[in-house]
């Protein structure tokens, strides 16, 4: 009778995700919301169930495959940054830099103004800075948006990440410090762990299109190929206990600039990249303890509320200068409004150090409960106002 119970327990979470992706297909049609953001609710709902509890033997597999999907998505993110265009228009990179600095500024005091401590507020900004590439990147992919809105999100997506994930890792650091006293400890888990995680991406970038080209296979195999390289970073990456997200979005970076380039078919990393993306959405959602949620509930949507405000100024202040309509750049802004699965993927690397911020930030719970469910949904509106989606251009 054991043994049938645990067995039972180990088809809960392949039966969770076949029912996500077949009701996300299912409801997508009658409410028009992004699939994302129905795998995100059907996870919070599971999540919050009796039947996730029996299945937390798996945490520590399902989190490699949320951030083997996370090192995908991010690996396309950094291959579809152009760093000529960057140093061309400059205000590109102007603008992604202050919208950043600016939000992590306002999120930071408001934080402090409800209570938070000082390490809690601090850590509330930076991940406030960051846009969700995940998010961003499945929804332009599934309406297949194109136009300057859509490359500016993407940019402005790339710069919000690197900033989020250098400032996350300072902070970390004086977390560590703090709790241990031990420079050399801090050191390592913020400067050191970004410059080895960088370097591996850069490694990864240039062995595999060397190794690609060696073969003749550049045209054949490169899904493949790629979709190896980032399982490897990501492996390599979280037994190291270093930063997958700056791995992969090296790697992509690099590998575009070797010339390597990826056909149409081999966005999103086709039918495992879809796989996955209906793993990272459910599982991240799961994670969204629906106690801290309703404890951080007012916070949290006042830090939503701020935030979003803050890029559609930023966006909007300088889209004549960047060279688009005021209108493109407040859509711009609105696009950017996915941020959670970055979020808690990147606050789950906290959890090796012992410190256990996830269950210390219930803002965050609130915020990302809020946004993985519209943040998809604001980023489709708006590159659909901005008439960038396939369905809009062709009317």
């Amino acid at each position: 009778m054991l043994e049938l119970s645990s067995n039972l327990q180990l088809l809960t979470w392949p039966f969770a995700l076949a029912m996500a992706w077949v009701l996300g297909e299912v409801f997508s049609r009658f409410t028009h919301l992004p699939r994302i953001s129905i795998y995100a609710i059907l996870g919070f709902a599971f999540g919050n169930s009796v039947s996730a509890f029996l299945a937390n033997q798996n945490a520590e597999v399902l989190l490699i495959g949320a951030n083997l999907a996370f090192g995908l998505m991010l690996f396309e993110l950094g291959y579809r940054i152009n760093i000529a265009w960057l140093r061309d228009n400059p205000w590109i990179a102007l603008t992604g830099a202050l919208e950043s600095l600016l939000t992590f500024a306002v999120v930071v005091s408001l934080a402090k103004f409800a209570g938070q401590s000082s390490l809690s507020a601090w850590l509330l900004g930076a991940l406030a800075m960051s846009t969700s590439p995940a998010s961003v990147l499945r929804v332009i992919n599934e309406e297949r948006a194109a136009g300057q809105v859509t490359e500016r999100v993407l940019h402005l997506t790339a710069i919000n990440c690197v900033m989020a994930v250098c400032m996350f890792k300072i902070i970390l650091g004086v977390g560590v410090y703090q709790s241990s006293g031990d420079w050399m400890s801090a050191g390592w888990h913020s400067i050191f762990v970004l410059l080895v995680s960088a370097g591996i991406g850069v490694t990864a970038g240039v062995i595999v299109p060397a190794w690609l080209r060696r073969m003749g296979r550049l045209s054949a195999d490169g899904t493949i190929a790629f979709a190896f390289g980032v399982l490897l970073l990501v492996s390599l990456t979280h037994v190291l206990k270093l930063s997958p997200i700056v791995a992969a979005l090296t790697f992509g970076l690099v590998a575009r600039h070797r010339r390597v380039s990826l056909s149409r078919t081999q966005r999103n990393f086709g039918v495992l990249g879809d796989l996955l993306s209906v793993l990272l959405f459910f599982y991240v959602a799961s994670t969204i303890a629906w106690e801290h949620a309703w404890a951080g509930a007012l916070l949290g949507v006042t830090l939503v509320l701020a935030r979003m405000a803050i890029k559609i100024a930023v966006s909007s202040a300088t889209a004549r200068a960047s060279g688009i309509t005021l209108r493109k750049g407040y859509l711009t802004g609105i696009a950017l409004a996915p941020m959670s699965v970055f979020a808690l993927l990147l606050l789950e690397q906290s959890r090796y150090m012992e410190l256990q911020l996830v269950d210390r930030l219930d803002a965050l719970a609130a915020m990302a409960l809020l946004l993985e469910v519209a943040g998809p949904a604001l980023t489709y509106l708006a590159l659909r106002l901005a008439r960038e989606t396939q369905s809009e251009r062709k009317d």
